[in-house]
């Protein structure tokens, strides 16, 4: 069984990753209500919390029904990621969470994020920081390594360990992979496997169903594996991959009924969170991908994507009921296919 610091998990457990303008407190609650096991706040910026920013503060904020839950943190600073740290620790967190993975460019480039790759001294050096003064248990989440010329994760994994951190997320890329191309498991299995690895190895990349999270599981002996972008307007994956877990069976997908209710329930809770126009913009991103296998969606999809308050939403949802409700999932388009 899974435990990291004092959280014990199911077998087999399925955690929603840490990603930036997603998984915000609705997006979280959605996937809470869909049965992730264990999830992570935004990352936030080291410098952000140190120098107080509004928005960096805010995403400490957990609700009660959302534990375990997790913080992580990102910065090139040693001496700002131990300030952060210091931050965290006064959150209600079970566990912070270093960013070594992040490969967006004015992160990395910066040597934050997966730019650590290339800076392992000062990789060690911020994780026994962050360790040392944390009150939660730590854990990293990274990449395979800068490129395919310079895959360094097992070095990476061993190092880690070695400074005190208590489990490790492997995304199955390289940083110049960024999300393209297909996520390299081997890797992740080597580390896993490896008979002087004694830490949890929870892999990532490329999970987008109960069938890939079982194989996953099955031939690379995970001990969890954590959903990223396949969850953005699908919070429901996380029952799916739950459900073929137990049976070895496809759970129905929903049809546009249930889209159009979990849309906006998840409307609902946004606009609960925060300011009533932030919550609407921020929803944009998950209602293009809620819908995005209805055929013959394209003018629907562009009023929703447009619209600006909460009243006229909710009567755009109401017409996809009316006009599409009869279109079940063996109507849908190929997921692949948008």
């Amino acid at each position: 069984m899974l435990k990291i610091g004092k959280q014990e998990f199911c077998d087999k457990p399925v955690f929603l990753a840490p990603m930036e303008d997603v998984t915000d407190p609705s997006f979280r609650y959605m996937c809470k209500k869909f049965g992730a096991d264990f999830m992570f706040t935004e990352f936030i910026s080291a410098d952000g919390l140190i120098r107080d920013a509004r928005k960096s503060v805010q995403k400490l904020k957990i609700y009660d029904y959302e534990h375990p839950v997790g913080i992580q943190i990102y910065g090139h600073n040693a001496e700002a990621m131990e300030k952060a740290t210091l931050q965290v620790n006064k959150s209600s967190a079970d566990v912070l969470d270093i960013n070594f993975g992040c490969p967006v460019k004015k992160i990395a480039n910066r040597g934050a994020g997966s730019g650590m790759l290339r800076n392992l001294p000062l990789m060690k050096e911020i994780t026994e920081k962050v360790v040392s003064n944390s009150v939660l248990p730590v854990t990293v989440k990274t990449r395979l390594g800068w490129d395919l010329d310079s895959i360094n994760i097992m070095e990476v994994a061993l190092m880690l360990q070695d400074c005190g951190i208590q489990a490790l997320t492997i995304h199955g890329r390289t940083r110049a992979q960024m999300y393209k191309g297909q996520a390299d498991w081997s890797y992740i299995g080597e580390v896993k496997n490896n008979s002087n690895i004694k830490i949890p190895i929870i892999g990532n990349g490329d999970i987008i169903n109960g069938k890939t999270a079982a194989e996953k599981f099955d031939k690379y002996n995970v001990d969890a594996i954590m959903i990223g972008r396949a969850s953005i307007g699908k919070p429901w994956i996380f029952q799916e991959i739950k459900h073929y877990l137990k049976t070895g069976q496809d759970l129905p997908k929903p049809g546009v009924t249930k889209l159009v209710e979990y849309a906006k329930e998840h409307l609902e809770k946004s606009l609960e969170f925060k300011e009533n126009q932030r919550g609407i913009y921020e929803m944009r991103r998950h209602f293009a991908l809620y819908f995005k296998c209805i055929p013959n969606f394209k003018e629907t999809r562009l009023k929703l994507l447009t619209a600006q308050t909460n009243e006229e939403i909710n009567k755009i949802l109401d017409f996809i009921y009316i006009k599409f409700g009869h279109i079940g999932p063996d109507d849908f388009l190929p997921e692949n296919s948008v």
